[in-house]
């Protein structure tokens, strides 16, 4: 026994001696040799979210391992980093975007990352905030899913017995929110079960329902990812992490509240695709369209735009800084919360409990000699001053206000204390807008439309008339008889009706008859009657014309504009 015992230790010190020597062996030829560094992974975390770069039977049978990823920087251990090796694996990080550094390192050391492809599922956290799916594994699972269903489908396709469960409900749940262009996912905590829900085109949809017990792993994970605190359910809670999907970084924004049966998770996927909306796929009528070109590209201004919570203000004005965006000038946003990046613009984001608010970010900003501003929101005097002050000084300023109408924008304005002869100035465009729900092409139907709608839609077009609008000029057959669509429902639009939104727009730009109003502190309804022989239809003029065309349902338009206002 005792002999066993001595030629095993005698064994385990010789593997131990011929380990070490290989290491020092390394150490002493990897940069005069092969030109690399050396590298002992014995020492160092292994990324998950690396690793799966390489297939687990092609890393041991070249003998690599991707250890560590930042960005677009990604590190690998090689054993024989001899050039050609080099190359070939230049050339396959280099076809995926990315950057390679190479490494040589030992058999064992190598070993150890090998050893991890174990621990892998496709979605595993690797520090908190960023939470790494590789382009590879998100599009796998994003290859079958097409609508809800699918989604379902791949959820209770999940073993039961699996040691990921938990991570894999996560991460199809993820995938297939991206893959449907949903805009939230809800996890809300009932007596005997939790829904999962997705918000698709601002209404929401449910998806299944998941066991109360995985949703509290489903909970932690969340919490661990977006660096929250683990331990503490009773207070509400907000956080981030990012998804990464080839060039693009996918960031969600994560809010928990407390409730009688759990925490309910509302996940908000800020999709950078879904902010390169061009302005002219948004809707914009075109005698509209040409009017934002020419206010957008004048030198100073204030532009303001107005509507309710999701209504798509943020696209719009994220789409008027990538049209007007050149390197020959200089923009900064002042956000709450910085929502989509934008490449080659200054962005910065207020924090409240540091005193870094809307005006201390607009005097900051004004300190850096911008061309243009971004300001989130104007919520007070002091900020309306210095904005409508900027717009009067070369600078060209973009924001949101809280007002029902574009009309609204002149008295909320003077509301605020903004001088009314300074405002005459200033003020280049009001903006009001909504979104609607676009009806499915494949689905959609024709319906009969009623007496009192045939009424309201030719005393619309009568009116529109009387002060020069022909909504011929919109592409409206007024011709034969009036078409209105309703939704059916089928599984390209996951059986709703509709797949998309559009904007629909009105705007008051300064003319002569709205400058002699100004300073008067004039009405909304007042203002309205100086606007109406603007080229611009009025929302609900754009509204109807979005109908007639089969773009969207009366229904829709009505529930979010008054068709009896005057």
């Amino acid at each position: 026994m005792s002999l066993i015992f001595d030629e095993d230790k005698q064994n385990k010190n010789l593997i131990d001696l011929q380990k070490q020597e290989e290491e020092e062996l390394i150490q002493a030829i990897a940069e005069p040799k092969y030109g690399v560094p050396p590298i002992n992974l014995s020492s160092m975390p292994i990324e998950n979210d690396a690793l799966r770069l390489i297939e687990e039977k092609e890393a041991r049978t070249e003998e690599v391992a991707a250890f560590k990823i930042l960005g677009k920087d990604v590190h690998i251990a090689m054993r024989s980093p001899q050039s050609d090796k080099i190359a070939n694996w230049t050339k396959f990080f280099t076809d995926r975007e990315y950057i390679p550094h190479f490494y040589m390192a030992s058999r064992a050391s190598l070993e150890k990352a090998w050893d991890r492809y174990k621990e892998i599922s496709y979605a595993e956290e690797s520090r908190a905030g960023s939470m790494s799916i590789s382009g590879e594994a998100l599009k796998k699972l994003m290859v079958g899913i097409k609508n809800i269903e699918d989604i379902k489908k791949a959820v209770e396709a999940i073993e039961k017995d699996n040691t990921h469960t938990t991570s894999h409900i996560l991460e199809v749940a993820l995938a297939g929110a991206v893959a449907i262009n949903a805009s939230d996912i809800h996890f809300e905590p009932e007596e005997n079960t939790v829904r999962l829900r997705f918000r698709l085109d601002g209404i929401l949809h449910e998806v299944m329902e998941i066991p109360p017990a995985a949703h509290k792993f489903i909970n932690s994970r969340i919490k661990l990812i977006s660096g929250l605190k683990i331990t503490s359910s009773s207070i509400a809670q907000d956080g981030r992490f990012s998804i990464f999907l080839d060039q693009d970084e996918i960031s969600l924004r994560v809010s928990l509240i407390p409730g009688a049966y759990g925490e309910s998770i509302v996940m908000r996927i800020l999709n950078p695709k879904s902010i390169r909306v061009k302005l002219e796929d948004m809707g914009v009528e075109p005698k509209l369209y040409d009017v934002f070109l020419r206010e957008i590209k004048k030198p100073n201004g204030l532009i303001l735009l107005t509507g309710p919570t999701g209504s798509g203000k943020t696209t719009t004005l994220y789409s008027f800084l990538q049209k007007i965006y050149s390197t020959e000038i200089k923009i900064i946003t002042i956000e709450d919360p910085i929502e989509y990046h934008l490449p080659g613009i200054t962005q910065t984001q207020t924090d409240a409990e540091k005193g870094y608010t809307f005006l201390e970010g607009l005097r900051s900003a004004l300190r850096q000699d911008p061309d243009v501003i971004m300001v989130g929101e104007i919520r007070d005097s002091e900020t309306a001053k210095i904005a409508v002050e900027s717009a009067l000084t070369g600078h060209l300023v973009f924001s949101t206000l809280h007002t029902n109408n574009a009309a609204g924008v002149i008295p909320r304005l003077i509301d605020l204390e903004v001088n009314p002869k300074i405002l005459v100035s200033a003020l280049s465009l009001s903006i009001a807008q909504r979104l609607v729900r676009r009806l499915c092409v494949h689905c959609k139907k024709e319906r009969v439309v009623t007496e009192e709608e045939l009424y309201l839609i030719n005393k619309m077009i009568e009116k529109a008339k009387s002060y020069n609008k022909n909504f011929a000029d919109y592409g409206v057959d007024l011709v034969n008889p009036f078409k209105l669509y309703t939704p059916v429902g089928c599984l390209e639009c996951n059986n709703t009706g509709f797949k998309g939104q559009i904007g629909i727009f009105e705007a008051i730009y300064n003319d002569p008859k709205i400058e002699d109003i100004i300073v008067k502190n004039p009405s909304e309804r007042e203002i309205k009657e100086a606007a109406r022989n603007q080229v611009s239809l009025t929302i609900q003029e754009d509204g109807l014309v979005k109908i007639l065309k089969g773009i969207t349902s009366f229904e829709e338009v009505s529930s979010v504009v008054d068709f009896y206002e005057e």
